[in-house]
């Protein structure tokens, strides 16, 4: 059986880095899954690369749905195993499971029908847009595979494992990296596809992440103990984990659907545009995927201890992760800040993409450090169930975005870079205000136990 690691004891340093370190290192597989793409793409050209990072706009979004359960289980879980009772949140894990299966399936549908309209929203040229619908319905299959995963992992978390997602998300990454080339350029004999090759590409590979997944939790290597499909459902536990984990869907939802609007604009400058948009988007994702994996471990650890009644714990913990992630999100801004142009042109070598790309880097430079402070804030008020406060501002000052980067466009004469900096002031607003609510609303309270 896989470990449940108790959160409530020991080092608290030692308990929130073994626990980030897997998931820090898996959010960077998943990451991999879109650079590898884009990597490969980018030798075809930046054409091929736009028609992708125009669909991933509406995948991103797909995959935010799948925070409904993730997230629920991930707290329900640790909350119950801080209370002691693992019965409970194995009961959680089934439940978070089977609404998973529904909201991933009706979306994968979804993506199937509306790929012309959301593809056409950007008004690319002909070619373009005929690429990225026929990537969007081969990919639709493995949105529902993708979907699914993210659950199973929510499901290890809240049990304080996070090695077997890494281990089981790697597995799967191998897979994509071996299929890219072979069915994008036609390698060894198979047909050369292009863009559809790495929607294949990535559909089986998140097929294989899927059964070796629901293999882990349907057998005794569960570490709640074995799953089971037939279980009595009760509509409580699937409204308290909807509860839980909607804000936080909501909030990438929005999110998603706002940074369409973006690159949706950008694309007003060209395909060069929503290719730097899409591909800026997935470096910038070094650092928030850092930060992200510390704000999962600190919302296991936080639920653990919160059920635990251990709340000078919280306290520490969060500064210590505040601390870890915000020196690499540093290390990030200064290497954004610094070699924009060269990262860039590791995933395209026309001049033109990866000069304005190093410009898109060198202003979101400015704004990691205050990204992670809110990524990690976000992730001790999940912790302690508290969803609706980090989902409600970022979705109020993501929403300012759109008039500010249209203002700074249009009387700014700024051009693309506006919408660069619509972005980062607005990261440094969120990043600063939610800290100060962390520390007024938790820390003052908590800080004596």
């Amino acid at each position: 059986m896989a470990e449940v690691k108790d959160l409530t004891t020991g080092s608290i340093t030692s308990r929130i880095s073994s626990l980030a370190a897997p998931l820090i290192a898996a959010s960077f597989v998943q990451m991999a899954y879109s650079m590898t793409d884009m990597a490969w793409l980018g030798h075809l050209s930046s054409k091929h690369v736009a028609a992708v990072g125009a669909a991933s706009f509406i995948i991103w979004f797909c995959n935010s749905t799948s925070f409904i359960s993730r997230i629920g289980a991930e707290i329900s879980i640790s909350q119950s195993l801080g209370r002691g009772s693992r019965e409970e949140a194995r009961s959680y894990a089934e439940h978070a499971i089977y609404l998973s299966c529904i909201v991933s399936l009706a979306v994968a549908v979804l993506v199937f029908i509306i790929s012309p309209l959301f593809i056409g929203f950007f008004k690319l040229e002909n070619d373009i847009s005929a690429m990225g619908i026929d990537y969007l319905r081969i990919i639709a299959p493995g949105i529902f595979f993708t979907c699914n995963n993210n659950t199973f992992g929510g499901v290890f978390f809240g049990s304080g494992n996070s090695k077997t997602p890494f281990k089981i998300a790697s597995i799967g990454l191998i897979a994509n990296m071996i299929l890219d080339p072979l069915l994008i350029f036609g390698y060894l004999g198979f047909p050369a596809m292009g863009t559809n090759g790495a929607a294949l590409a990535t559909t089986l590979s998140q097929l294989l992440v899927f059964s070796i997944f629901s293999y882990q939790l349907y057998t005794h290597r569960s570490p709640l103990g074995k799953l089971s499909v037939h279980f009595k459902k009760h509509k409580k536990k699937i409204s308290q984990i909807a509860r839980l984990g909607t804000p936080v869907s909501v909030q990438n939802m929005i999110f998603a659907t706002l940074s369409t609007t973006l690159a949706q604009l950008a694309a007003r400058f060209g395909h060069v545009g929503v290719a730097v948009f899409s591909i800026g988007s997935q470096i910038e994702a070094i650092s928030w995927m850092t930060a992200g994996g510390f704000s999962t471990a600190l919302g296991s650890f936080v639920g653990q201890n919160f059920g635990a009644k251990k709340y000078g714990r919280i306290v520490k913990g969060y500064q210590i992760s505040m601390l870890l992630a915000g020196g690499i999100g540093l290390a990030a801004g200064l290497a954004f800040f610094f070699a924009g142009d060269m990262i860039f042109s590791l995933f395209v070598t026309e001049p033109e993409t990866y000069h304005a790309g190093g410009v898109y880097l060198h202003i979101l430079a400015l704004s990691q450090v205050f990204m992670v402070m809110e990524t990690v804030t976000a992730g001790a008020f999940n912790g302690l169930g508290r969803t609706s406060i980090p989902a409600l501002l970022s979705i109020v000052l993501n929403a300012c975005r759109i008039p500010m980067a249209y203002g700074l466009v249009t009387f700014a004469i700024l051009g693309v870079t506006g919408i660069w900096w619509s972005i980062t002031i607005s990261s440094i607003l969120k990043g600063t205000i939610l800290t100060l609510w962390f520390y007024y609303a938790i820390i003052r309270k908590y800080k004596h136990y």
